[in-house]
């Protein structure tokens, strides 16, 4: 008798547990996240009817304070020019072309180490335009124009002239604006 209690009380045991395993899952679901016609690599999560998706994923500087708990993201409003001489473009033919890129930055509200354009092909190699620091000068409204430069655009498809600025001297450069430009044939 005494092993029958045994198994009685391990099946309602397991039992429950798989009932709050289940319930757990239907509370958490994962998801496909889409932005801008690209999926978001980690996805997303439904928890109590509310979609939450990692603040990194909407190209803004995302700075952790573990002392104060707080996330901090920086996503100032760029727009991007791009100039061959006085004329603004954004599709070229396939070959070398001599322009440069103006960038105009507002709503900066925290203070960032340095900013960066570049340039990324359609396989994803990146080529550095131009960076710069902007040290104790930086304000929340400010232009950022680049040299001129030649850059060759070897295949047709869609290149990406991005702004990035580094929060602090030992972060990493992330991507908070982009201009696409479509080289054809």
């Amino acid at each position: 008798m005494r092993s029958w209690k045994k198994i009685l009380v391990c099946v309602f045991a397991f039992s429950l547990m798989g009932g709050s395993v289940m319930f757990a899952d239907s509370v958490t679901q994962k998801i496909k996240v889409w932005i801008n016609g690209q999926e978001v690599q980690d996805g997303g999560y439904v928890i109590d009817g509310k979609t939450y998706v990692p603040i990194r994923e909407f190209n803004g500087v995302v700075t952790w304070d573990g002392d104060s708990n707080q996330v901090k993201f920086i996503k100032p409003n760029v727009h991007i020019f791009l100039f061959n001489g006085d004329t603004v473009f954004g599709n070229v033919n396939k070959g070398k072309l001599k322009f440069n890129v103006f960038c105009q930055v507002d709503s900066l509200a925290d203070h960032v180490s340095s900013v960066k354009v570049a340039i990324t092909d359609p396989s994803g190699h990146v080529k550095d335009i131009q960076t710069q620091d902007l040290g104790s000068n930086q304000k929340d409204n400010f232009w950022f124009r680049t040299y001129d430069f030649t850059y060759d655009f070897k295949v047709a498809g869609k290149y990406k002239v991005g702004f990035y600025i580094k929060a602090s001297k030992n972060a990493d450069y992330q991507l908070v604006a982009e201009k696409v430009i479509t080289a054809l044939n």
